[in-house]
């Protein structure tokens, strides 16, 4: 099955702009994919640390977290998260200096057969200004 998801840029050091992306995801691939998606979806350097975590909040002391230490992101599918628990969210840190953080939320309630012949996950639509990693970088 395919997901549509819809991820939110909330802050980042060089958050200057709001983003948001909608997205198709295989409902088998991992939290990994999903990660190593937005990293090329956004054109930042996959040179930091991540996670992923399931809470209330984004500043919840109480989460649900999935990272690369625990082999977390790479066992862990979209189809194990979502649905999330009620009232919980799934946010995405990429960076834990520059702090670059997003939420996840499914955007449609109901899931598709996948496509035959596209590659997943794919970009459908984006609104606002993709953020730059390093602005004082050229691109």
């Amino acid at each position: 099955m395919s997901l549509t998801l819809k991820t939110t840029l909330l802050r980042g050091r060089y958050a200057f702009d709001r983003w948001e992306g909608l997205f198709e995801v295989d409902s088998e691939s991992s939290l990994e994919d999903v990660h190593a998606f937005l990293q090329d979806t956004l054109n930042f350097d996959d040179d930091h640390r991540f996670m992923f975590f399931v809470a209330r909040t984004e500043h919840s002391r109480e989460r649900l977290t999935f990272d690369e230490e625990d082999a977390g992101v790479y066992n862990t599918t979209i189809a194990s998260v979502f649905p999330l628990p009620k009232k919980k969210q799934l946010y995405y840190l990429f960076d834990y200096g520059d702090h670059w953080l997003f939420k996840i939320a499914r955007a449609r309630r109901t899931s598709s057969e996948p496509a035959p012949m596209v590659k997943y996950p794919r970009l459908l639509h984006e609104l606002g200004t993709r953020p730059r990693q390093h602005p004082s970088r050229r691109r």
